[in-house]
């Protein structure tokens, strides 16, 4: 059987009962760590967290374990009780579809457990769930390399008064270009993008299309590290949260659609103030 787990947003204590019965169960347990980070478990001290409250070895596997070596964790499954643990939820905003798919190919039990993702989680702002449109990614951008796609779908959202959810880039264990070349691998430092660096970004590609998809005054809310017990939320425009220090990762970003009474309501709780924003540094409604 092959155990596929969300594990939720802030911290250890936020798997589902169902899912920490199904990983004390098993036989082997690995987490992703490509697609996000953990809070908690991938410290200095490396799993240890997650491995206190599981009483088992956890074996992180990165993206050539999962997109490459697949193989090896289905193999295990088909003998044994397998957990895959996952930040957020399974399908949320990183789907592991194919594991999924290549794992019923081979006549390997899954099933599925749920949990918070950032799909859901940035209910807290305000803005009504339903109200958002296609949610886009923002790549950063490197001097040879200005991908400029998301624009489309944010002006496709904005036309029809959506949200946009944007997912800032993360970059963890990425081969450097060098050793692309070279054939042996050696990888760049983690970064992780900032919403003031995505809000930059952005910026510079409505200058570029000139087609007022947003602009410096477009309401936005800044969320970080979501689900945690530090998580910040902030809304005010682009240019306002572009000064805006929202610390440690994850960061995303929200641009403002047409709104109801009722989100500026709850907005307003996240307002950037020329004073202190302090209340707004754990999400508090």
């Amino acid at each position: 059987m092959l155990y596929i787990v969300g594990l939720g947003l802030g911290d250890e204590k936020d798997i589902t009962l169902r899912g920490l019965e199904a990983v004390k169960k098993c036989d082997q347990i690995f987490i992703e760590a490509y697609t996000s980070l953990l809070s908690f478990g991938l410290s200095s001290d490396g799993l240890s967290t997650l491995e206190n409250l599981y009483g088992k070895p956890v074996t992180l596997a990165d993206r050539e374990t999962v997109e490459e070596k697949a193989d090896q964790i289905l193999s295990a499954a088909a003998a044994s009780d397998v957990a895959f643990l996952v930040v957020g939820d399974p399908f949320g905003a990183t789907t592991h579809t194919d594991l999924v798919v290549r794992a019923k190919k081979l006549g390997i039990d899954v099933k599925v457990v749920h949990n918070a993702s950032v799909m859901n989680a940035v209910g807290i702002c305000g803005l009504q769930l339903y109200h958002y449109g296609e949610t886009v990614s923002i790549p950063f951008f490197t001097e040879t390399w200005r991908p400029d796609s998301f624009y489309e779908k944010i002006q496709k959202n904005h036309g029809l008064g959506l949200h946009t959810l944007c997912l800032l880039d993360i970059r963890v264990k990425e081969p450097t270009l060098e050793s692309l070349c070279r054939g042996r691998k050696q990888y760049e430092p983690p970064r992780y993008m900032s919403i003031n660096t995505a809000i930059e970004q952005l910026l510079e590609v409505e200058d570029n299309r000139g087609e007022s998809a947003y602009d410096e005054n477009t309401m936005c809310v800044g969320l970080a590290r979501l689900g945690s017990e530090d998580q910040k939320i902030v809304s005010g425009t682009m240019k306002e949260l572009q000064s805006v220090d929202f610390g440690a990762p994850l960061h995303c970003l929200v641009i403002v659609g047409k709104t109801h009474p009722v989100e500026e309501e709850m907005l307003d709780f996240y307002r950037l103030k020329k004073q202190n924003v302090e209340e707004n540094d754990h999400g508090t409604v």
